[in-house]
């Protein structure tokens, strides 16, 4: 049986009320982003705390399961880009400062990982980049990694620090960060069916980077049958977990 734990707080960066939801009290901790527009329920409400069962009831793994806020900057089109990535920002500040210090009281004395599906893998993969010394590993299922594509080509500062794929190509070797990305387990994976099309360019665009920056990621294309849909990132899931795991 896995253990339920809800709670909320005021996040005075968000300016509201923001649950979490934790699934099991053991194991590695795990950042879960739901996919677009998504809540702290739709892990569970599409499967993916099922299939993530074996693992969690044998306690290697707990899933700390936030709301993103992406029908306010990412999906919110009529919106100045400037003030879409402006408030991404601070829900990106939120989750470094709030969330995670909440996820380490939790679980002391170990590194968390990142996993996310759609925009969920975009939010996994740019936390996991971003913040290495907190993150060892990340799942990311079907996503995008280039920031300004979803903005119709805008960029700025903070674009930029938000594109995995922007960043990485402009990261000297001897960054730091490098060593930390080497130690790290990274799981990329996109399927080559239905509704695939644009995240298999993104995932291809990453993989080059990654290739030519020499750090190790597991980049995995499933079959022209594998749709962008929670019955594939369901198998996905357990597939990577059971190689972090």
């Amino acid at each position: 049986m896995i253990e339920i734990l809800e709670t909320s707080w005021y996040s005075d960066r968000l300016g509201r009320e923001m649950p979490v939801k934790r699934y099991g009290t053991k194991g590695k901790p795990c950042l879960v982003i739901p996919s677009q527009d998504g809540k702290h329920n739709d892990f569970e409400s599409f499967g993916m705390v099922e299939a993530c069962r074996p693992f969690i009831e044998n306690g290697r793994l707990q899933l700390f399961c936030v709301d993103t806020i992406d029908a306010e900057t990412w999906s919110c089109t009529w919106k100045n880009p400037r003030d879409r990535i402006f408030l991404h920002e601070k829900w990106m500040q939120y989750l470094f400062c709030e969330v995670l210090p909440f996820m380490k009281q939790a679980t002391p004395g170990q590194l968390s990982m990142t996993m996310g599906c759609s925009m969920g893998a975009f939010h996994a993969a740019n936390l996991f980049f971003r913040f290495p010394d907190q993150f060892d590993a990340t799942i990311c299922l079907s996503g995008v990694y280039d920031a300004a594509s979803i903005l119709g080509g805008y960029m700025d500062d903070l674009v930029y620090l938000n594109s995995p794929y922007h960043c990485l190509q402009h990261m000297p070797e001897d960054h730091p960060y490098m060593a930390l990305y080497r130690r790290s387990h990274m799981y990329f994976c996109v399927g080559q069916g239905a509704w695939e099309d644009e995240l298999l360019v993104d995932t291809r665009k990453l993989d080059s980077v990654l290739k030519a920056k020499g750090i190790p990621a597991f980049v995995d294309y499933w079959g022209y049958d594998v749709s962008h849909d929670w019955c594939w990132w369901q198998k996905q899931a357990a597939y990577f977990l059971g190689k972090i795991l």
